[in-house]
C-alpha cells in the first residue's frame, strides 16, 4: 500500500475549461407552453447549460481536492487493478471497522459527509469501485459485484480487520450482501439503502400485496419504462458510449446528471462528475453494468448475514416480501420520508433520496449506528 493525494494538474483544468467554453449545444424540442416537455426527452438543456456554466465559472475543484486530501488516502493493487480508498481510523480503540461502497454515477464523494458523524464509533474504509475515479481506469474485465466483493474482503484483510461491517448505496447495495455471503464469519452485518429484489414471475408474488407495495411496483415500472436507458446502453455497448463521454465534458455532465436529482446542490453533482472527467473513467465505470449483465457467477439462495435497510423517499422503493426471499436475515427495516398508506405525495418532512449520505446525513448516520449497535 502507498499513500495517495489528489493532485489534478493546472493543464488538465485549463483543458476542461477550454472544452466547456467551446461546447456545441444540440437543438432541443420546444419547452414553452403549451408544448412543454419537461424531461420527457432526457435531461433538459436548461439544466445542463446551467451546470456547465457553474462548472466553468463558479465550481472550485481545488476545494474538492483539499476536502479529499484532508483524509488519509491510499492505493493498493488487488487482482491486477489499482484500488483507491480513504482510511479514517477512529480514536476509539474498540471502534467497529466499516467498509462503505458507493455506486454510479457517484463516487467516494457520497460518503465524505458521513465521516465525522461515524468516526467516533467506527474505523472507516471508503474505496473507489474498480474502474471508478481514482481506482481506474481498469485494465482487465470481469469486475462485477461478485469479484468486487472478494476484492473488498481482501482489502479489509490487508488492513488487519478480522471482523467488520458493510455499508452500501446503489452498486454498494449489491456488493455488500455478496461480501457477507462470501465470508459470513467475518462480516458482522450489511447495512444498505436499497434491497434490489424483484418479482419472480410467479403470479403468487402479487397476491394480497398492500397498497403501499402496489404503489412501489407502479413506480418501479414507471422508472423501467422511462429512465432505464442508461442501464440498457451501459449493459450492452459501454465502449460505444465511452467515446462521447471521454471527449466531451458537457456530454459526460448530461449523461451522469440524469441520475442526480435536480434538488441536489451543484457542488455535489459537479464534484462527482469532475472525478470521472479528470480520471478518465467514464468508460471503465460504465463497464460495471456490462459485467453485471454478463456475469456467469450467480450464487443461488438467500444471503444470511444480518441485514439492515434505510430506505429514503424518492429512491428505489424496496418491497419486503421480495427482499425476504433474497435475504434471509433482515433485522432492521426503516423507511424515511414516505407518505401514509394510499397517499401519492411525499410526507411532511421528506428526507433523503438516492444520495442520503449527502442529503440526510444525520438520519443515515443514526440508522447505521443503531443497526450495528444491535449486532454488538
Amino acid at each position: 500500500m502507498r499513500e495517495f493525494r489528489v493532485e489534478v494538474s493546472q493543464a488538465a483544468m485549463d483543458d476542461l475549461h477550454d472544452r466547456l467554453r467551446r461546447a456545441a449545444w444540440p437543438a432541443e424540442p420546444a419547452t414553452g407552453e403549451p408544448a412543454g416537455v419537461g424531461d420527457a426527452y432526457g435531461v433538459p438543456g436548461a439544466r445542463v447549460r446551467e451546470l456547465a456554466r457553474y462548472w466553468l465559472e463558479e465550481f472550485d475543484w481545488r476545494a474538492v481536492e483539499a476536502r479529499l486530501n484532508a483524509h488519509p488516502q491510499f492505493l493498493t493493487e488487488i487482482e491486477g487493478e489499482t484500488i483507491h480508498f480513504l482510511h479514517v481510523r477512529s480514536q476509539n480503540p474498540d471502534a467497529t471497522p466499516l467498509i462503505l461502497t458507493h455506486g454510479w454515477p457517484g463516487s467516494v464523494m457520497e460518503y465524505l459527509d458521513l465521516i465525522e458523524p461515524l468516526r467516533g464509533d467506527f474505523h472507516l474504509v471508503i474505496p473507489s469501485l474498480p474502474g471508478y475515479g481514482f481506482s481506474g481506469p481498469t485494465r482487465g474485465t470481469g469486475w462485477n459485484r461478485y469479484r468486487t466483493a472478494r476484492a473488498w474482503n481482501e482489502l479489509m484483510t490487508r488492513l488487519g480487520y478480522e471482523r467488520f461491517g458493510v455499508v452500501g448505496n446503489d452498486a454498494g447495495s449489491m456488493i455488500g450482501p455478496e461480501q457477507g455471503r462470501l465470508d459470513p464469519q467475518r462480516v458482522i452485518g450489511v447495512h444498505v439503502t436499497q434491497l434490489y429484489s424483484f418479482p419472480s414471475g410467479d403470479p403468487a408474488d402479487f397476491q394480497d400485496l398492500s397498497e403501499a407495495d402496489q404503489r412501489a411496483l407502479a413506480r418501479l415500472q414507471w422508472f423501467y419504462e422511462n429512465k432505464m436507458s442508461f442501464n440498457v446502453l451501459q449493459s450492452q455497448q459501454p465502449q460505444t458510449l465511452a467515446y462521447a463521454l471521454h471527449d466531451s465534458p458537457t456530454g459526460l455532465l448530461a449523461w451522469n446528471a440524469q441520475l442526480f436529482g435536480s434538488t441536489l446542490d451543484p457542488d455535489f453533482v459537479l464534484a462527482n462528475v469532475a472525478i470521472y472527467w479528470f480520471t478518465g473513467t467514464s468508460a471503465s465505470a460504465a463497464r460495471f453494468y456490462y459485467e453485471e449483465a454478463h456475469a456467469a457467477e450467480r450464487p443461488q439462495g438467500p444471503t444470511s448475514s444480518p441485514t439492515g435497510l434505510a430506505m429514503f423517499y424518492g429512491d428505489f422503493e424496496s418491497i419486503r416480501r421480495f427482499a425476504e426471499r433474497d435475504h434471509a436475515n433482515i433485522v432492521q427495516w426503516h423507511a424515511y420520508g414516505y407518505p401514509g398508506e394510499g397517499a401519492n405525495e411525499p410526507a411532511d418532512g421528506d428526507v433523503g433520496g438516492h444520495y442520503a449520505a449527502h442529503e440526510a446525513t444525520e438520519v443515515l448516520a443514526a440508522d447505521i449506528r443503531e443497526f450495528f449497535k444491535t449486532l454488538s
